[in-house]
């Protein structure tokens, strides 16, 4: 089935941040293809809907991480006002019963299949290092009985040390 919106598109706009994966609301009220202030709007009239675990306001020094990510208007020329609000996987989810049209039920199915598809890709990188991880403790137990085998190797090929006698008279007293 196809979307209306691309995958990689919305994966993109998925950043990390206090430890969950969460959307922008500019970049949300885009992809609905609405007005940030009107897509907030919707969201705070329906504020009971989005506890704190579903949509919160970044900090100034979030929001300075994010612009140092990617070009925005900086504050007091044009730019935005106030600090942006961000949605976790639960809070877009809990957008499609806030916005009911056509679009944004589509729109909302997309970024569901990106979330998961995201989340799918996070398991198998986890698995692989977890199996990378297995075959660097195996290679470096034989690395060290390895090095063993060359030390040994190498004092068996060293020529056997022969007593010299030293020159010269032996004074006994």
């Amino acid at each position: 089935m196809n979307s209306i919106i691309p995958a990689e598109h919305i994966e993109r706009k998925i950043y990390l941040i206090r430890g969950h994966k969460v959307m922008l609301d500019s970049d949300l009220a885009e992809l609905y293809g609405v007005a940030t202030k009107v897509f907030l709007q919707a969201v705070k009239r329906n504020l009971n809907r989005f506890p704190e675990d579903f949509i919160f306001q970044l900090n100034y020094q979030e929001v300075a991480a994010l612009r140092s990510q990617f070009v925005t208007s900086k504050p007091g020329r044009g730019g935005r006002r106030y600090q942006p609000y961000v949605f976790t996987e639960q809070g877009v989810a809990m957008l499609s019963s806030v916005l009911n049209s056509e679009r944004a039920i589509e729109v909302n199915i997309a970024i569901m299949r990106a979330f998961v598809k995201l989340r799918e890709m996070l398991s198998t990188n986890k698995e692989l290092a977890h199996k990378l991880a297995q075959l660097e403790r195996k290679i470096e137990k034989h690395d060290d009985e390895i090095k063993l085998i060359f030390d040994a190797i190498r004092e068996l090929m060293r020529p056997p040390e022969t007593k010299k006698r030293k020159i010269g008279f032996r004074r006994d007293a």
